[in-house]
């Protein structure tokens, strides 16, 4: 269990640190193609700054998730690993609710599974 439960978080993490890329830095290409129909295309270059804010968060979040498996207490690491899962699953609840459906199973899902998982370990 407690495998399983490193890899989704991981896999997690990995997410965040491509949505940290896609967001500061492609997010006139890659991230013109994963919003499409969200946001119209004259709206990427002037929203750049605001993009590249929201991927260091996204950036904040994985390095949280990846600081877990860094930490040699196994409860300590267990409650980084919750309170960094916690956030990602409002901030993608959020964003479903505000913004696109989408979000929730992109974001909030993937990190509802990883965290039952590590509640289970």
């Amino acid at each position: 269990m407690e495998i399983i439960s490193k890899i989704l978080v991981a896999i997690v993490a990995l997410e965040h640190l491509y949505i940290l890329y896609m967001e500061m830095f492609a997010w006139e290409t890659l991230g013109k193609k994963t919003f499409k129909g969200s946001l119209p295309d004259e709206m990427f270059k002037p929203t750049k700054k605001l993009a590249a804010n929201q991927g260091l968060y996204n950036g904040f979040l994985s390095a949280g998730l990846i600081w877990s498996f860094f930490i040699c207490d196994s409860i300590w690491a267990k409650n980084v690993a919750i309170f960094f899962l916690g956030c990602i699953i409002a901030a993608g609840i959020y964003g479903a609710l505000s913004a696109s459906k989408k979000i929730f199973f992109v974001q909030a899902l993937p990190a509802i599974i990883a965290l039952l998982f590590v509640l289970l370990r």
